[in-house]
């Protein structure tokens, strides 16, 4: 991938309705974890246990955004961004996950949503971005029913504290990495590793996000979504048990979380038999029409039967899957990558959102990329600016097949923690220096701020 200038003169025309925004989560950015009544999280408990984070560090601070809110609407504002996606913290606002709310909780986001409005920037909330109550989490967390309803119950408090100023909301983020790397295979919080048996929290995750949907619209709420995570899955030889193993994958990463949503149906019928139950019932509430369809895209992946030439030789996210998994992901060359390692394939995203479009035809609402970044060293960091002026051509090309894309949202604004990697790896628009929390513009925010600039005056 070349670094060389990319000029943003030369980006293709996006609509001039397109929302675009910066994404970020409280449990990466806000620190103050012990301030103002917040309760524990399971990230704050899975931080504290040695060997969990790769760098030992762990969010009590993080960028210090629960006092440097306002600098951050500043940079927010500056670059032209017409909206920023934060996440409301669960422990924040009810620190116990039922119980007594937290009204300082609720004052910190009011704060926030008036400070963006204030800039002309659109507020809009994830109710769940992974930080659950630590308290619920010791009553069983997303494996239990509960959770689900107990989420619906906060999710009410929110909107009944935000929804006068709030249009756009989002119910969960990334339900399929909870349930992989939280409940299945331990790397991150609450770190339980259940393989398979993992499955209940996929299902309560979309009640949850289901009953939460019903909150929001008891409270007026036209336009809700959800953040799935998605990206191709690419078999790596075209034999019978590779094939079999990249649909498989394909299965549980993909289709598990998104058809439940959009179509009211599991994807597979002896998947749904091992989760608990009311299941068509709960499909129900499920799947109730949305207004947009988040997704987080990042890369591809290429996956192989395991134990054959090559398999295990590649990783999801930075993490190792177990060679007892029926799947194994390969390396998928020929591409750059990042810092993280992640291969850097634009067209991918093209192939996802029309895949997507093809499979789910008039059940897939119009579309938002909630999550797209990457992560690299330095401030002059042209990578970057390649890698979102190739992302930004290729969903401008799924636009011109037909897909609804209405929305494309970078991550993400700052530099943060960056879940069990700590602080080693860098998403941001803007640098922090994590000794004295100062924030620097990189070349790619300045890149974006020229974009937005000369999308705005087509």
């Amino acid at each position: 991938m070349t670094t060389a200038p990319v000029s943003p003169l030369s980006l293709p025309r996006f609509p001039r309705d397109f929302l675009w925004g910066v994404s970020t989560s409280a449990a990466q950015t806000e620190g103050a974890v012990a301030e103002d009544g917040r309760g524990r999280s399971v990230w704050d408990v899975f931080a504290a246990e040695a060997g969990r984070i790769k760098d030992g560090s762990d969010a009590r601070v993080a960028t210090d955004h629960y006092h440097r809110y306002r600098e951050d609407v500043g940079l927010l504002k500056e670059l032209g961004a017409g909206a920023y996606r934060f996440s409301v913290a669960w422990p924040r606002v009810v620190p116990d996950g039922d119980g007594p709310v937290n009204a300082a909780g609720l004052d910190f986001y009011d704060r926030l949503v008036d400070a963006l409005l204030a800039a002309g920037i659109a507020p809009v909330p994830t109710l769940f971005h992974w930080d659950t109550p630590q308290a619920l989490e010791e009553r069983g967390g997303w494996l239990v029913r509960e959770t689900a309803e107990r989420f619906a119950a906060y999710a009410d408090v929110v909107a009944e504290r935000l929804g006068d100023r709030v249009e756009h909301w989002i119910t969960l983020n990334e339900p399929a990495e909870v349930t992989l790397l939280g409940y299945g295979l331990g790397q991150h919080a609450p770190g339980r590793q259940l393989l398979f048996e993992a499955l209940p929290a996929a299902h309560h995750q979309l009640l949850g996000h289901g009953l939460a949907v019903q909150a929001l619209r008891a409270h007026g709420a036209t336009n809700i979504g959800i953040a799935n995570s998605h990206g191709p899955t690419w078999r790596a030889s075209a034999s019978e048990a590779d094939t079999e193993a990249a649909d498989l994958y394909d299965l549980l990463l993909n289709r598990l979380f998104a058809e439940p949503v959009l179509l009211g149906r599991y994807p597979d019928e002896e998947l749904a038999a091992l989760l608990p139950g009311p299941v068509a019932e709960d499909l129900k509430v499920i799947s109730q029409p949305l207004d947009r369809y988040g997704i987080n895209y990042y890369q591809p992946t290429r996956v192989g039967a395991p134990g054959a030439d090559g398999a295990g030789a590649a990783d999801f996210g930075g993490i190792r899957l177990p060679p007892e998994l029926p799947f194994a992901p390969r390396e998928i060359e020929g591409y750059p990558r990042t810092d993280f390692g992640w291969p850097v394939v634009p067209q991918a995203l093209t192939e996802l959102l029309v895949t997507f479009r093809e499979r789910y035809g008039d059940r897939l609402p119009p579309v938002v990329i909630t999550e797209n970044g990457c992560s690299y060293e330095g401030i002059e960091d042209g990578e970057r600016i390649a890698f979102l002026d190739g992302h930004l051509r290729a969903l401008h090309a799924a636009m011109e097949s037909g897909v609804d894309v209405r929305g494309y949202f970078v991550w993400s604004l700052t530099d943060n923690f960056e879940w069990a990697e700590g602080y080693a790896r860098r998403f941001g628009l803007v640098h922090v220096d994590y000794a004295t929390l100062a924030r620097t513009p990189k070349a790619s925010y300045h890149w974006l701020r020229d974009v937005l600039r000369e999308q705005a005056r087509r």
